[in-house]
Parts: structure tokens; sequence; C-alpha cells
């Protein structure tokens, strides 16, 4: 591997200051600092379960306080989310024993739904805070974390499984602690797929802010203040104009995070580009430039700079090397028996008492009935991936592979890619009332309004990573737009699709929940399957079933996964891993 590793772009000589530039820094700065604050005490109102009110007011004057609310949740749990994923990711990647644990349990994490995850922990949230709204807030946070952080997890764990061979012996060669090594080969190799996850997983938190601000657990009904529980009592009202000024208002709010958040942090990451010749066209963002110019991000960075050192020579005495020689065999033999008996043991007394709690629930016999029920809507989750396989893999190439196509395209995939789906729900139940159309059917394309965009934004970060001098040598040897897909283009995009295919399929999976079941001015309705079951145990608060619809939806993600997507996983690291 050439020594300039990452594009020279990070070595860019920084614009110049500019007076301007200090102004619009300190203005925006003050005025996010002051909403932050001023949305955030709201959250503490008093609030009780007895006189929690049912739903939302309805009036278009209270839609940016509501927005407003919903935002401060979204990057709350995103914060969340990142940090999970670089410990969770890292620990699944470097610790041989942790891994056989951590990835089949993301993979049961990633099959649970939503309202599983709200079941479980409203109630204790709320116990948390009594009489406050915080706790109430802490919960939907937590669901908008459980619909982000595993697809993050899943591309930050490819991205360190599938890591350059130099990188790892230079690394180890140079004794590196695996703090240093995190910060300075782990994260800038995975920044990529990082950050282009991350901006598909904020788009999946969009989708699923109905369910986790409209929650009905337990024979109860919550609603917070928020953009998505305004759509949901705007849609059971039947006030399709007032959806409509909702979903005006979500389009305007996503297109300026992509602008002010994501579009900036998708420029900055190109200086982690693995190639040894830059592109012809760099993304660029009027954000980042401001940034570049304005001299206060630097008067706060330097002081957190001087930092650097001592905080790198603390945090490697809890980090030991990464060392090339391997421990005894006796010793790892041993090690690997106590840690499968320990596993083991706490395997089968989990599932002895689940198998305890069905039976004098609600039966055993209720997990057949949950399998036909999983076949159905695994039927469906088939056919969004087939479907967006199909349509999006060339789009995404076409994307990732042309710089000018790539700088007007993405802003627009990006909206198209946040803008959260069910907010078209009450407007595409409406068609179907007034056409006549099954939901066994329509439901399908709502499932896929909210999990294609997992392949397409993975294969747009693939195709984008590909090397210049790769390119250059396609176009050199004059390949056949055939052979060049067949030898470069699906080689290369391959570990993405992966990664996009697995998350994509757990997304509609977990889609199911609220693309099963639709509501509109008073009409429910309702397709047969996986999804719709758990919807309605969960609004009764049967928990017996509750759980029964949860491990089924866990076994069908799970055994999918181990029989077809971790096969493609070993199929890209072992042959398409650059």
């Amino acid at each position: 591997m050439s020594v300039n590793t990452f594009s020279s772009r990070a070595a860019l000589v920084r614009p110049t200051g500019s007076r301007l530039a200090d102004i619009a820094v300190f203005a925006g700065s003050a005025a996010l600092l002051w909403l932050v604050v001023r949305v955030a005490s709201g959250a503490t109102v008093p609030w009780t379960v007895d006189h929690a009110a049912p739903s939302v007011s309805t009036d278009p004057a209270n839609l940016p306080y509501y927005t407003a609310r919903s935002l401060l949740r979204m990057f709350i749990a995103l914060g969340i989310s990142v940090v999970f994923t670089f410990v969770y990711a890292t620990a699944a990647a470097r610790l041989r024993r942790a891994e056989k644990v951590l990835v089949p349990l993301l993979d049961i994490l990633q099959s649970v739904p939503i309202l599983g995850f709200l079941s479980i922990t409203v109630t204790g949230f709320i116990a948390l805070f009594p009489g406050s709204e915080l706790g109430l807030e802490c919960a939907s946070i937590f669901a908008i974390f459980t619909s982000q952080a595993w697809n993050m997890t899943f591309a930050f764990y490819h991205s360190l499984k599938s890591q350059s061979r130099d990188l790892d012996e230079a690394a180890r060669l140079l004794r590196l602690s695996r703090w240093q090594r995190f910060w300075r080969v782990d994260l800038p190799g995975g920044m990529m797929p990082l950050v282009w996850n991350g901006m598909m997983s904020f788009g999946g938190g969009w989708f699923f802010l109905t369910a986790s601000e409209a929650l009905s657990v337990n024979g109860h009904q919550f609603a917070l203040p928020g953009i998505g529980s305004y759509v949901a009592a705007a849609a059971d009202d039947g006030q399709l104009d007032r959806v409509g000024l909702a979903v005006a208002v979500m389009i305007v709010v996503v297109v300026a995070v992509n602008a002010l958040f994501w579009r900036p942090i998708t420029a900055w990451a190109e200086r982690f580009r693995v190639e040894d010749s830059e592109t012809a066209e760099a993304p660029r963002s009027v954000t980042l430039d401001v940034l570049r110019r304005s001299r206060l991000p630097r008067l706060v960075l330097v002081p957190l700079g001087r930092l650097n050192y001592p905080l790198d020579r603390v945090m490697s005495v809890f980090g030991l090397a990464d060392r090339p020689l391997r421990s005894p065999e006796l010793r790892q033999r041993t090690a690997d028996v106590v840690f499968a008996i320990t596993v083991g043991a706490v395997i089968t007394y989990g599932c002895y008492r689940v198998i305890t709690f069905i039976d004098h629930g609600v039966g055993l016999g209720e997990v057949g009935h949950a399998v036909l029920l999983g076949l159905a809507t695994f039927a469906r989750v088939i056919t969004v991936v087939v479907i967006a396989t199909v349509v999006w893999v060339p789009i995404g190439v076409w994307i990732g592979m042309n710089p000018r196509v790539s700088r007007l395209a993405q802003p627009v995939v990006q909206v198209l890619a946040s803008f959260p789906a069910n907010f078209l729900f009450p407007l595409v139940t409406a068609a179907l009332i007034a056409t006549g159309v099954s939901l066994n059917i329509g439901g399908i394309l709502l499932m896929a309004l909210g999990s294609q965009w997992y392949i397409l934004f993975n294969v747009i970060a693939g195709a984008s990573a590909i090397p210049n001098d790769l390119r250059e040598a396609a176009t050199n040897l004059r390949l056949t737009p055939l052979l060049r897909w067949r030898t470069l283009i699906l080689p290369a995009i391959f570990a993405s699709y992966v990664t996009g295919g697995i998350t994509a399929a757990g997304g509609a999976w977990n889609a199911s929940i609220v693309a099963e079941v639709v509501s509109y001015n008073g009409t429910t309705l309702t397709a047969t399957g996986l999804g719709s079951y758990i919807t309605a145990a969960t609004a009764a608060g049967d928990s017996g079933r509750i759980l029964v619809g949860v491990i089924v939806m866990s076994m069908f993600v799970v055994t999918t996964n181990r029989l077809f997507w971790r096969r493609m996983y070993t199929l890209a690291e072992n042959r398409y891993s650059l």
C-alpha cells in the first residue's frame, strides 16, 4: 500500500480567515444553543400516567415547536447510537470470543421491532422519572435509538473486519494500543461507511418517529409533542390538509438538516478515502467552507488538541498493544471451553424461562400460529429486497462512480431517504380505501418505502469508495461495460451491498409493524402477517403474545442471516476485501 494511504485532500491548506464567517458561526452557534435550551425545558414538565394526553393538538401553530422537539430527540438518539457503534462494533471485531455472542445478538436486536422494546422499557423509564415527562422522553429517545444503532453498528463492524491487511500488520508492528489503533486506524478507515450509514439510520429514525411519539402500551395511550404524533393525530381525525402541511414542514426540515449537517460531514469525510490519487471533483459544502474560513472552531479545538497526548497516554494504559504473537494453545483451549460452558448455561436457562412463561401464558400452540403469520411477512420482505436490489444497485453505482452526478444526485437521495415515508401512509391508506386494494399487497409498498434506501445508500458508499487507481486502470484497459461490472464494480461494491441487504431486510421486518396496520379517519386496514400480530398484542398489553411475536420475528431474521447473509459476509471478507 502506498505511504499516502488517505486522500491528500487532508493536507490541503486551510482557507484564510474571514470576519463574516466568524460572525455567521458565532450567530449560528448562539441560536442553536438557545434553541436547544428552550426546547429541552419542555421535556421536564409535570406528567403522570393517569393524566396523560392521548393525543396532541393539530393546530398548525404548534408545528414549529413540535418539529424542534422531534429534532432534538433525533440528534440525541444519533449521538447515543454513535457511541454504541464504536464500543459494540469494535468489541465484536477485535475480541474473538465476544464476537461469537455479540454478532448473533446484534442480529436478534435488529430483528426486535420497536414496539417490542417500547413494551419493555416505557414502564421502567416512567418509573425512573416519576411525575415528569422526562421518563416518556427517554423512552421515545430509546425507541429512536433502536431504529438507528443496528445499521451503523453492522456497517462499522464490517469495515473493521474487511480492513486492509497492510494496515493491520502496521498497527501490530508499531505496537499501537487498542485506544491508539481505534483513533488512528479503525475510525479513519471506517469513516466513509459510518457517515453514509449514519445518514441512512437518521432517516430510519424519522420513519419510526410516529411510533415513538404516539405510544400505545399496556392499554394506555401516550403522546409526546412532536411532528410524528402530530401526523398520527391528524390522520386519526381525517385531516388530510394538516397531514399535507406536516409533510411540507418535514420536507423543509430534511432539506435543512441535509444542508447544515449531513452535507458538511459527507464532504469532510472525503479526506479519509483510501486511494493514491484524487477524484476529479470533490464534494463541496457551503456550510463546511464557512466553518473552515472561521477562526472560532480553531479557538475551541486548539486547547482540546493539547489534551490529546496526555489523554492518549492515559487511555493506552487500559488497552494493551495488539501483539502479533499467539497465546499458548492450551490456554486458548481452556478459555474457549470455559467461555462456551458459561454462554451455553446462560442461553439454556434463558430458553427455559421463556418457554415456561409462554406455556403458562398463551400456550406453546401460539408459536405455530405466529410462525404461519411470519411466513406471510417473510414473503413481503423477500419481495422488497429483490425489487430494491434490481432497481437501486445500478442507480447507486451510477451515482457513486460519477462525481458530477454524485454532486447533484446525493442531496436529492439524502432528502428522499431521510424523509419519513410513514408520513405518507395516511395518503396511501386513503388511496387504498378508495380503490379497494388489499393491504396484503399495499403493505409491500409501505415496507419498501422505509427499507429500500439501505441498499441504495450502501451501494453509493461502496461505489464512491472504489479507488480512483482501479477506475483509471479499467479505463486504460478499455474494458467493456459487462467486463467492467464483473471484474471491478460488482466485486468492489459486494461488501457494501451485503451490509445494505442485511439491514434492508431487517428494516423491512421492523417496518412491518407500522405497514401491516394502518388507519385513516376511523378506518383501519390490517394485513395478514407477524407485524400486525405484534401491533395488536402491544396495543392490548398482551405480554405473552408480544414475546411470542418478537421471538418468532427474531428467529426468521437470525435464521436468514445465518444461512444467507453471513455466508455473503464471509465471501466478501475472503474474496472481495481491498
